[in-house]
């Protein structure tokens, strides 16, 4: 059985799910359990209470210290789950699926659930067994690992957004529901009844709000 101070530990959190364009990132940070004091020293800390320059920073401390790793849920399929109710449930695949790849001892989520003893077994439910899930609400905030995470999940949408603008020509500003340039930009490129762009959360309320096209489920804090 591997110390406890050498097992391996990951954190995962989640950036975008709020987001109307683009994907919904999920970001997970691997690394020894002694790596904490250097991830502390490192800055890793919830990606929110950090700029931009100094998240793309502590992330490029962070890749010298551990294994960064994510996946990325694009609108289509969120919209799918969603249209179910199934918006928690497609998350905790995406967080077990990280645990999988990992393997660690012990994997810190920051849940996405308002119940996080209940994401915390659906997390586990699909990772399977050999590892122990702690789960809980602003483990970015109040654990190292989950803070790197964050960051690593933040940091892959910015780029992702980054890479949207530049396919599309066009400054699509951070591609939240609540960013006047976001909602200026699809105003102006979608039409209203037209089809959905793939970078567009159709199933969001803001959609029907800002480029109508017919009646719509309202949504429950996005899912």
């Amino acid at each position: 059985m591997a110390r406890a101070e050498t097992a391996l530990v990951v954190g995962i959190d989640e950036a975008g799910r709020g987001a109307w364009l683009g994907p919904l990132v999920v970001g997970a940070f691997a690394a020894p359990a002694d790596r904490l004091d250097a991830l502390r020293a490192a800055g890793a800390k919830d990606s929110k209470q950090l700029s931009a320059a100094a998240r793309s920073a502590v992330y490029d401390r962070l890749a010298a210290l551990g294994e960064c790793r994510s996946v990325a849920l694009e609108p289509a399929e969120i919209d799918r789950h969603v249209a179910h109710g199934g918006l928690n449930e497609l998350e905790a695949d995406a967080f077990a699926r990280l645990v999988r790849e990992v393997g660690p001892a012990v994997a810190y989520l920051d849940a996405c659930d308002t119940n996080a003893a209940r994401f915390g077994r659906r997390v586990a439910r699909l990772a399977g067994a050999g590892v122990r899930i702690v789960s809980r609400h602003r483990a970015d905030v109040d654990h190292p690992f989950v803070g790197a995470a964050s960051i690593v999940a933040k940091v892959r949408r910015d780029r992702a957004i980054a890479d949207l603008a530049r396919a599309l020509g066009a400054d699509v500003g951070s591609g939240y529901p609540a960013d006047p340039k976001t909602v200026g930009f699809v105003r102006e490129t979608v039409p209203a009844g037209g089809p959905r762009p793939a970078w567009l959360r159709a199933s969001w309320a803001t959609t029907q709000r800002v480029i109508p096209a017919g009646p719509a489920r309202a949504l429950d804090r996005f899912g």
